[in-house]
């Protein structure tokens, strides 16, 4: 790390030019893009006509892992249990604490956000209805090379289990054989049914086609690095997948009130993840914005991760002067981050203007590595901006749902002369034929 002070990015939104150079920071390079999928292509393909040969020898090459059989990649339950009865008290406590509360919160949202079968029925008898159920078998993917990641594992597989999912099937990479204990005890406490320690690309198309070991599964869920990205996107159709997930962002939209050593080492706190990673703070009052900066100063080399931290801060980080805490909502929907932090005297206020966002963090005391861990709700959350258009994970993401029709004698008068005519408007005669048939003489 340089002795320097990190002197983040300014700006101002009186600047002519403003939003253009915040959506032109907002924006990653995308040189390698074109080179990463073509090597993924390979990659996909290989697995799918190979199989487990396929992933034994891209699990050597990339995790340097050389064993005669993917079964020898896989962890067994009893060792997952014994991974979590070995912890230390302290962890295996916290652990707990959290799987009970992510658990409850999607129990609740099971019941809040619909996920279950209804049908009504009309005068004439017709029911009409939608049937939920469950999908049969997910994979889940949790990252394992830079860190380890053990709150991924209850983010996914607890939903999952919620929803009545039957089989989860976990992929994991363990570059050099390096199990991590908590991931594997996570694993245990989630109910994850199947763990194989491979990852990278050739996991992703393992979990879509399936090889003589491992089963394929109907839904991928779970963040990864450019490679399982591209994967993800490439087998989207063949099973579903949750989202594309991008760098870690986190917005801080702050009045001037709160603590600037806790405004910055919440910016330290997505900026830790990787070195594209982007951290923003959007204040009007600029004499807080030149504390939070001494702060980051001041705070960033006691931090382990600091060579991390500092690359995505001088590469991808904001400080922004806005005009006041409206215009601040306005511009904090047009980047719909991930994580938006509200620190505020009145939260509530202001997360009412907000339209676009994964994850909401409302108040000084509500650090974002609490939804990270134990707060509850899923830390799965759209990137990129994506939070215009999608949500966060959920239980909903692991059912589907069937439309369900039933018409009686009565209602296939009404409805076969409506569909007839229509059928007819658009020269599909069988179509009208199959309702004129079932309407009396």
């Amino acid at each position: 790390m340089s002795s320097t002070p990190i002197k983040v990015k300014r700006l101002n939104s009186l600047e002519k030019g403003f939003m253009d150079s915040l959506l032109s920071s907002l924006s990653l390079p995308t040189a390698d893009d074109e080179a990463i999928d073509a090597a993924v292509l390979k990659i996909l393909a290989a697995v799918k006509s190979k199989g487990d040969e396929a992933v034994l020898g891209f699990t050597k090459q990339f995790d340097r892992l050389n064993v005669a059989s993917v079964s020898e990649l896989e962890i067994a339950r009893k060792d997952l249990e014994q991974a979590y009865q070995a912890l230390p008290t302290e962890q295996k406590n916290a652990l707990d604490t959290a799987a009970q509360r992510v658990r409850a919160y999607h129990e609740r949202q099971k019941i809040e956000a619909g996920c279950h079968s209804w049908e009504y029925e009309e005068s004439d008898g017709t029911r009409l209805g939608q049937k939920v159920t469950a999908l049969d078998r997910v994979g889940i993917y949790v990252p394992g090379g830079k860190a380890a990641y053990p709150s991924s594992v209850l983010m996914n597989a607890i939903p999952a289990k919620v929803a009545g999912v039957s089989k989860i099937i976990m992929v994991v990479p363990t570059p050099d054989g390096a199990r991590n204990p908590l991931v594997l005890a996570a694993a245990y406490l989630a109910g994850v049914d199947r763990v194989f320690t491979i990852g990278g690309a050739q996991a992703v198309a393992a979990l879509a086609y399936g090889t003589q070991t491992i089963p394929s599964v109907d839904k991928i869920v779970g963040p990864g690095n450019a490679y399982v990205a591209a994967a993800k996107r490439r087998v989207f159709g063949i099973v579903g997948i949750d989202m594309i997930a991008g760098p870690s962002e986190i917005l801080v939209l702050c009045d001037g009130s709160s603590n600037p050593d806790w405004v910055a080492i919440d910016l330290f706190s997505q900026a830790e993840h990787d070195e594209q990673a982007q951290s923003i703070l959007l204040c009007p009052d600029a004499a807080f914005i030149e504390k939070v900066q001494a702060s980051i100063d001041r705070l960033l080399p006691e931090m382990p991760r600091a060579k991390v931290i500092e690359a995505s801060l001088s590469n991808r980080a904001l400080l922004i002067q806005v005009k006041d805490m409206t215009e601040a909502c306005e511009i904090a929907n047009a980047i719909a981050a991930e994580h938006l932090e509200i620190c505020a005297t009145d939260p509530r206020k202001w997360a009412e203007q907000i339209r676009h966002a994964g994850a909401i963090f409302m108040g000084n005391y509500t650090s974002e590595s609490l939804g990270d861990y134990c707060a509850g709700p899923n830390h799965v959350l759209p990137t990129a901006r994506t939070a215009r258009f999608s949500s966060p994970l959920g239980v909903y993401d692991f059912i589907k749902r069937s439309s369900m029709i039933e018409v009686s004698e009565a209602g296939a008068q009404t409805l076969g002369a409506v569909a007839s005519t229509l059928a007819h408007g658009e020269g599909l005669q069988a179509h009208a034929r199959a309702a004129e048939m079932r309407l009396k003489k």
